[in-house]
């Protein structure tokens, strides 16, 4: 009988051998799913008005600033990480971003890809609440 998929299985790969690209996929599928997370614990809204709020924070525009906030707030590992996802070609650009701002949210992305598949879900949320308590300032 043919064993079936685990979803949440981490691969025994080194996560520093995956491509930024690869990473940045990862983790922009788990930001995406902690923000939506967020805004439904937060409040039963329309899902409309959901969407609204999750694609103000899901954006190149916004991750690239949270990017930023991070900068003094990473290990050199986790920066390398990041720049590695920042510093990579990509052959697609966001519709409704610069391109300054679309590689700095990849970096974003690719870190927390990154850091998902090191199983350090207790520092991405500290470094996403980081990101969102400044973001209201």
């Amino acid at each position: 009988m043919e064993e079936g998929i685990n979803l949440f299985e981490k691969t025994s790969t080194d996560p520093k051998l995956f491509s930024p690209l690869v990473l940045a996929f990862l983790g922009d599928a788990v930001y995406e799913l902690i923000i939506r997370s967020m805004l439904v614990n937060k409040a039963n809204k329309p899902v409309n008005k959901l969407n609204k709020e999750s694609s103000s924070l899901a954006n190149a525009k916004t991750q690239a600033r949270f990017a930023q906030i991070l900068s003094e707030h990473l290990s050199e590992e986790e920066l390398r990480i990041y720049k590695r996802g920042r510093n990579t070609t990509s052959h697609s650009v966001a519709k409704n971003a610069s391109i300054s701002d679309y590689r700095q949210a990849t970096g974003f992305e690719a870190l927390l890809g990154y850091l998902y598949l090191k199983d350090k879900l207790d520092r991405i949320m500290e470094l996403v609440d980081i990101c969102l308590k400044e973001n209201d300032n």
